[in-house]
């Protein structure tokens, strides 16, 4: 070690007798070795469809270097050499220009290093894709989500943040709303009082469309459903013991549970009530106000309180023995003011509404359970009062969820109703789980290949599915729809929502939304999202 100055070269060549060195002969540069380029980089990811198929990539930074990856990295090395180079030829440049001082003997303090707060993370990079599946023309303009059920981790979202037409979807929040405002076990009841007047008699109605007419031992639609034979037989036995030697000779039908004007929504087409699949939304009525109460299609009337009052007279009459019904008696529309109960019979539990509701898609029992849910809840009863009554049910914690919905009816029935398809997933997975008793949700819907609505779907290429799908189907003529939850083919819990929307859409839609679903659940944890 010395405390002296390097010599410059000059100076060196000098004190060794002044003469140049000759130049170093330059030797020939060897030729270089051409790398070998691999055809499958180990390192570059395969995307795949939902059957397994590699998707050939579609150019851009990723596909460019997945077709020269041996050209890519000699270049990344190329530049890493001029970088680092660089700098070492300042670093020398300024060591052998500038005079260095003597260091300085100092104590430095080190400031301790920042400690990682989390363990590092890895990104599942995931390849496959269901996106041939959903641009099916069939499927016209498509909004879908696809989540984690345990986490609620998206896997899949297009045009997923707007608020759009559910069809028969919907229902899955009414049925909900049922269950967290009225409770599982909640039943509806039909009540008759006496009147304000001697020999008058009230029938009051709340909202139970499935109070039969079928005689005694026969069943509608509606399994288990009261029967006005029952209601009329303890009306009878009351007002002969209350009312010895009087006569019945006036009946008030009262549907004031909700407006009884407020019973037809003007999005709705009355064609749906012609053909039978949606009875006016009254307070009392028989059978959802089927003319055939055996068929679940069944034209309705337009006087569904009328038609109540005219079957409930006959079954006083086929309850009298000892001339307590008039001949003649008067029946008018009204209200009742107090008085003495005679009678009253109460629907199968929610529990019971819900399954028979969502299983076959019932919009006349849809539209009855919202009203009792809203008027239960202080709201009234009104259509307008949906709004309010059905997401402060079920979203009392989310205001973000309830304020991102749009709730014109109970049914579906309405394209003005509208829900976020990734709303209606999120959601998917509280039923899927069964919180908040959504386990009677849950295991009301219809299965895959297996029962309701699903019965008859998933079919051909698509049965690969079937018990693994459980859903609400939806349709009205403008969209098709399907949303649930699954156990994909890996294992993975998936609940997702897909809409079909546009005008002139075909029952075709419906082989291609569960041909999209199937791709889902052959894909699972591995979706992708494009």
């Amino acid at each position: 070690m010395t405390d002296e100055q390097p010599l410059s070269r000059r100076a060196a060549r000098e004190s060794a007798g002044g003469s140049a060195a000759p130049k170093a002969t330059r030797q020939p540069r060897q030729k270089r070795e051409p790398a070998t380029r691999t055809r499958n980089d180990p390192a570059t990811p395969v995307l795949i469809d939902e059957n397994g198929q590699p998707i050939a990539p579609k150019g851009g930074i990723v596909g460019a270097i997945r077709k020269h990856p041996t050209a890519s990295l000699f270049s990344a090395l190329a530049v890493a050499f001029l970088l680092l180079g660089t700098g070492a030829v300042f670093a020398g440049v300024a060591y052998g220009s500038t005079p260095v001082a003597a260091p300085v003997p100092h104590e430095t303090q080190v400031p301790p290093r920042p400690q990682p707060t989390a363990a590092p993370t890895t990104a599942l990079l995931r390849t496959c894709s269901v996106q041939k599946l959903a641009s099916d023309p069939r499927l016209m303009e498509l909004a879908g989500s696809v989540v984690v059920a345990g986490t609620g981790e998206p896997l899949y979202a297009f045009h997923s943040a707007s608020a759009q037409r559910t069809g028969s979807v919907l229902k899955v929040f009414t049925a909900s709303a049922a269950v967290e405002q009225l409770g599982a076990d909640f039943q509806i009841t039909t009540s008759v009082v006496t009147g304000s007047q001697h020999g008058t008699i009230v029938l009051i109605g709340r909202g139970d469309a499935t109070l039969s007419a079928m005689p005694p031992g026969t069943e509608s639609v509606y399994t288990g459903a009261p029967k006005l034979s029952s209601l009329a037989a303890a009306v009878i036995s009351k007002f002969a013991a209350t009312y010895p030697g009087e006569q019945i000779d006036n009946l008030v039908l009262d549907a004031s549970y909700w407006n009884s004007s407020d019973k037809w929504d003007s999005t709705w087409k009355r064609s749906e009530q012609k053909i039978g699949y949606h009875s006016e939304v009254t307070a009392l009525q028989i059978d959802g106000d089927r003319a055939d109460p055996t068929k679940q299609t069944s034209p309705r009337s337009t006087n569904p309180i009328g038609r109540a009052g005219a079957a409930f007279l006959q079954a006083l009459r086929d309850a009298d023995t000892g001339g307590i019904v008039a001949a003649d008696v008067n029946i008018s529309n009204g209200t009742a003011a107090g008085g003495i109960k005679l009678g009253e019979v109460k629907s199968q539990p929610v529990r019971v509404l819900i399954k028979q509701m969502l299983l076959n898609s019932d919009n006349t029992l849809a539209e009855m359970l919202a009203r009792v849910v809203s008027v239960q809840g202080g709201l009234g009863g009104s259509a307008a009062s949906l709004q309010q009554a059905i997401p402060s049910a079920i979203f009392p914690d989310d205001q973000d969820s309830a304020s991102r919905v749009v709730i014109r009816d109970g049914s579906g029935l309405s394209e003005e109703n509208g829900v976020p398809a990734s709303v209606m997933a999120q959601f998917m997975r509280k039923v899927q789980a069964g919180s908040d008793n959504l386990d009677i949700v849950r295991d009301a819907l219809p299965v895959a290949g297996k029962s309701g609505t699903l019965a008859g779907r998933f079919t051909g290429n698509n049965a690969v599915a079937r018990g693994h799908v459980t859903a609400k189907t939806g349709w009205i003529d403008t969209a098709y729809t399907l949303a649930g939850f699954m156990d994909a083919a890996d294992g993975t819990e998936l609940t997702f929502a897909f809409y079909a929307i546009g005008g002139g859409i075909k029952d075709n839609a419906k082989e291609a939304l569960d041909t999209l679903v199937t791709g889902v659940y052959k894909c699972g944890n591995n979706l992708a999202n494009f």
